[in-house]
C-alpha cells in the first residue's frame, strides 16, 4: 500500500454515502473487512493485515 492513511478522504466519503453509518452499511463494511481478512489468511495482501484487523476490531466497537 502506497501512502498512508487519508483522513480527509475518508471524511469526503462518509459525507457523500451516508448509508456508511447505517445498520447496512455496517453490513456490508464487515462483509469486505472480512473477505479481505480471507485473502490474508492465504497468504496475500499480507501488507494489509494490521489495517484490516484494526478495522474489524472498530467494526465489532460500532455494532449497533
Amino acid at each position: 500500500m502506497t501512502g498512508g492513511l487519508q483522513p480527509e478522504t475518508a471524511g469526503r466519503v462518509r459525507e457523500a454515502f451516508l448509508v456508511l453509518g447505517s445498520p447496512a452499511g455496517l453490513a456490508a463494511e464487515a462483509t469486505v473487512c472480512a473477505q479481505l481478512l480471507q485473502t490474508v489468511s492465504r497468504g496475500d495482501n499480507r501488507v494489509l493485515e494490521d489495517r484490516l484487523r484494526d478495522w474489524s476490531e472498530d467494526l465489532c466497537r460500532r455494532q449497533p
